[in-house]
This record gives structure tokens, sequence and C-alpha cells, in this order.
């Protein structure tokens, strides 16, 4: 006689009337912005450059009308760059906040024991000061060990690289954006445009990080929701009307 499969000990229920569902579109839309932003951060590479070229030339002392115009011309570029920037991240960011509410309402379906955060902070956590630094990586991470077989070692790694390089980027951005706001010398112009540059590096690789978190969690809830290892059976279909 053949054992039962164990079941999986669900200490605390779903909320009422929640079911997961596939968070596949919304993270192939995260995903193709995301890599929308890493474009933009290499066009803003570009600018960076450019603006670190001219003003080097400036401090040498290179004089005449063409160090006029190519200073023009980065000048133009560095702004543009910001602009396409926030244009990519504002988009992102609407979409990725989506496919997190997905994750995190998915997650609490398959264990609601595992979140220490209310659902509302998943996206609140962001917006509020102070506790941004922290809020979000703990909601993914929570949705990350709820999404995971049953009995498997939790660990976040790739979480942890991702958030650690977004905080680090948050924090040279704001520098950078200081520095220029308030450079009166070439020479400050141009360390304003290397931290810049070291900025937008960083932007690229915690993009790309950030769609690998995407692209591994959304393949987990998928994985979780084909092997029917769910805290109970699927909900009646609704009756048809007439």
């Amino acid at each position: 006689m053949t054992s039962p499969m164990p079941v999986p000990p669900y200490p605390h229920p779903a909320p009422p009337g929640a079911w997961p569902r596939s968070p596949a579109a919304l993270a192939r839309a995260t995903a193709v912005l995301l890599g929308l932003v890493i474009a933009t951060d290499l066009f803003a590479c570009y600018a960076d450059l450019l603006e670190m070229d001219v003003t080097k030339d400036v401090v040498d002392g290179t004089v005449g009308g063409d160090i006029v115009d190519r200073a023009d011309r980065a000048d133009a570029l560095y702004g543009l760059s910001g602009i396409l920037q926030g244009v990519a991240l504002l988009a992102t960011i609407v979409v990725y906040l989506c496919w997190l509410w997905r994750v995190r309402v998915n997650a609490e379906v398959f264990d609601a024991s595992r979140h220490r955060m209310r659902r509302g902070w998943t996206i609140g956590g962001w917006f509020c000061p102070v506790v941004n630094l922290w809020f979000p990586r703990r909601i993914v991470a929570d949705a990350w060990d709820a999404s995971g077989p049953w009995g498997a070692r939790s660990g976040h790694p790739l979480v942890n690289a991702w958030w650690a390089l977004w905080l680090v980027d948050l924090f040279l951005d704001r520098l950078a954006d200081t520095r220029s706001r308030r450079a009166e010398t070439a020479e400050e112009l141009y360390e304003a445009a290397r931290t810049m540059l070291l900025s937008d590096a960083l932007d690229i690789v915690a993009a790309v990080l950030a769609v690998l978190v995407v692209v591994r969690l959304s393949r987990m809830q998928e994985w979780k929701l084909r092997s029917g290892e769910m805290p109970f059976p699927a909900p009646p279909p609704a009756p048809a009307l007439g």
C-alpha cells in the first residue's frame, strides 16, 4: 500500500477570496521595460563620457569655437539622457509595481505565514522615507520564500545583490545630481560627470539583476501553480449567466 504524500503545513490561511494568477505577462512587460532602462543608461554613459571629455579639455586650457560647440553638444546630450532615463524609469515603476503586487498576492496564497509585512507595504514601502531603504527588499524576499518548493532551503543572494546595488546607485545618483547643480568650475563639472558615469554604470548592473529577480521569482510561481502544491483546492468555476 502506497503512503500518501505529506501535506505541506500552512499555519496561516490565505486571504479570503484570494487565488493565485500567473505573473508571466507582467513579468515579460517588466523585463522589457527594464531593458529600456538599460538602453537609456547606456546612452547616459555616452553622454557622461562626452561631458567628461569636454570639461577635461577646458581644464587643460583648450580654447576656440570648437570647444564651445562640443560643450553645447555635450550639455544637450547630457540633459536629453536625463529626460529619457526619467521617462523609462517612470514607465518601469508602474509596471513593476503591478508585477510585484501580483506575486505578493500569489505568495500569500502559497504560504501566508512567510510574510512579515502587510500587503499594503508592497506599494507603500517604496514611497515612505527611511523605511523604503529596506521594506521593499523584505517584501520581495518573503515572496521568494513563499514561492519556493515546500521544504526547500531559502536563500536570497540574488535579491540581496540587486538591492545592495540599487541602494549604492541611489546614493551615487543623488551625489552626482548635487555636484552637478552646485558646480561652478570645469573641474567641478568634470567630477560631477564622473560620479554620474559611475551611477549610470551601476544602474545598468542593478537593472540586469532586477530582470533576473523578476524572471526567477515568476518562474518559481509558475512552477508552483503547475505543480498543484497549493494549500487548498482550486475554487469551482463561476456559474454561467443566462
